[in-house]
């Protein structure tokens, strides 16, 4: 290289102020910038014939096996295409009618995970490149490049966030009954196998992985610890309130927070038993007017023992003091308690009562959590109440993200019923946050109501840029089946005088667009399920 950057100097001064070493003044035969111009092309082949000389190095270890079958050869070739470089999308934002096949990757992944095969070796490199650029696709593409997309992932720097990902950095992980490996790793191991094996021995066997931390438990730093916590939230059971009882009293606030957060969803934990206490203090019935009303009297300070409990005593900005206490208490306490202490009514009867001087949308909101961190379906049923509500909601649910939230406690057929409802009755201007909770594909009665909302909203002459979101969502979710039965939305409609210019064509292509698709889906699925063809 030096002698490279020489040659170079040489020419960029000029052979007459730096002649070169073969052609200096008085040496036969050649002129300075005929001698520079053949050691340039000298170290040019140099440079292009490899590396010099040296030992061999060690050569790489096989690639491992991969028991599970290759799709079939039609399946593979689709892969391949989804993979392939595509077009961004034109200016103006207009997509055509043209299937976006970087939103069909992840379903072709995900059906053929479920499918069980495997990625064909060719299509390693272009996978991994993916995987690459989008975080989201991760877990579907590491999974289905298997071991040797792990194996091939040591060769190029790039690739490197796949080991990261893997457990372990792509090293296997010891079975839980190898405890003598079990304890070598986890003292000796980095700290992203410690918490791959964490993970993975939780999964298997909790308490055994309880144990496991609470033998380094004091040893730990304080960001370690928090990570390894989280990991309890599998499988947490009964078992695990003496250590997280400990954890209350950690040095580090996250710590702390994160165990009472763990031990609240344990309604039988004595955590969840004193919160349920001060909440109660806070939260009655009065009957001296003329119907029952909740009253609510929020906590006059935030003693040592509730800090230890997991409450924060500093609100954010903008939040009253009080208020932010009695949020944090109610959203602890088990949802259990609640109907003894307000007079043996149901959540739906609870929900229903007027609350006193303005407290309802804090109350409601901290049952709204309590829902979600409890995994109630009936307080989260009684708090979203009826999809056709005038508020398109429960009292409690605020927003749509609280909406979103309390939908993912209750099963797939049941969410995709009251989204479907929603949309009923209220159109898609405020679903989409919605859709985004509901199993993949949508019910049919789920994908006939988001239809017809869209094709209400293109016979209103609205604009159809406001529905991209949703119809992008469809084009993921909706049931392939559905196909047929939008044939009839293909044509552009007469637009009508208040509507807005070239709407109608507008529409008219993103319904082809998503019929497009639907078929395509519905391809894709066909040949991955082609067992006679089948390498």
């Amino acid at each position: 290289m030096t002698a490279w950057e020489d040659l170079v100097t040489t020419a960029l001064l000029g052979t007459d102020r730096r002649p070169p070493a073969t052609g200096a003044p008085g040496a036969p035969g050649r002129e300075a910038p005929v001698a520079l111009l053949d050691e340039a092309a000298v170290a040019t082949v140099r440079r292009r014939a490899g590396l010099r000389p040296a030992p061999a190095a060690r050569r790489p270890e096989l690639a491992p096996e991969d028991p599970r079958p290759a799709p079939p050869p039609a399946a593979a070739r689709r892969l391949a295409m989804l993979l392939a470089d595509r077009p961004g999308t034109p200016a103006g934002g207009r997509r055509g009618t043209s299937p976006d096949l970087m939103e069909l990757l992840p379903q072709w992944l995900a059906a053929a995970n479920a499918r069980g095969f495997a990625a064909p070796p060719q299509t390693l490199p272009a996978l991994l490149d993916a995987a690459r650029g989008r975080t989201d696709l991760r877990p579907a593409a590491l999974a289905f490049a298997g071991p040797r997309g792990l194996w091939l992932a040591r060769f190029n720097q790039d690739w490197r966030f796949a080991l990261r990902a893997a457990p372990g950095g792509g090293a296997a992980l010891p079975g839980p009954e190898d405890t003598d490996a079990i304890r070598q790793l986890w003292q000796e191991g980095l700290f992203a196998e410690r918490v791959a094996l964490l993970a993975a021995l939780r999964s298997r066997a909790p308490e055994a992985a309880r144990e496991l931390l609470a033998g380094t438990w004091a040893t730990e730093r304080a960001e370690d610890r928090l990570m390894f916590l989280d990991s309890l939230r599998t499988g947490l059971a009964a078992g695990d309130e003496p250590f997280l009882e400990q954890a209350l009293s950690d040095r580090s606030r996250n710590v702390r927070t994160t165990a009472a957060e763990l031990l609240s969803a344990l309604p039988g934990s004595a955590l969840a038993g004193r919160m349920a206490v001060r909440a109660g203090a806070c939260v009655a019935v009065d009957h001296t007017g003329d119907g029952p009303v909740i009253a609510v009297e929020a906590p006059p300070e935030c003693d040592p023992g509730m800090e230890r409990d997991g409450v924060v005593a500093k609100p954010p900005t903008g939040r009253g003091e009080r208020s932010w206490w009695l949020g944090q208490l109610v959203e602890a306490a088990p949802l259990v308690t609640w109907p003894a202490r307000l007079g043996g009514r149901t959540p739906a009867e609870i929900v229903a009562l007027p609350v006193a001087d303005g407290w309802q949308g804090e109350l409601h909101a901290a049952w709204c959590r309590a829902a979600v961190r409890q995994r109630d379906a009936e307080w989260a049923r009684a708090l979203l109440g009826v999809p056709a509500a005038p508020e398109a909601g429960g009292p409690g649910a605020v927003s749509l993200a609280e909406r979103a939230k309390l939908l993912g406690t209750l099963d797939g057929e049941e969410r995709a019923g009251w989204v479907a409802g929603f949309i009923a009755a209220h159109g898609l201007s405020e679903a989409f946050q919605l859709l985004g909770v509901c199993a993949v594909p949508w019910s049919a009665p789920l994908g006939r109501s988001v239809v017809d909302a869209l094709n209400i909203a293109r016979d209103a002459g609205s604009y159809p840029w406001s529905f991209s979101g949703v119809m992008g969502l469809a084009e993921r979710c909706l049931d392939p089946a559905e196909a047929g039965r939008l044939d009839a939305l293909l044509a552009i409609p007469d637009e009508r005088e208040d509507a807005s210019p070239g709407a109608g064509g507008y529409w008219a292509e993103a319904f082809q667009r998503l019929v497009t698709t639907l078929r395509l889906r519905a391809a894709m699925l066909a040949e991955l399920d082609d067992r006679d063809h089948a390498p």
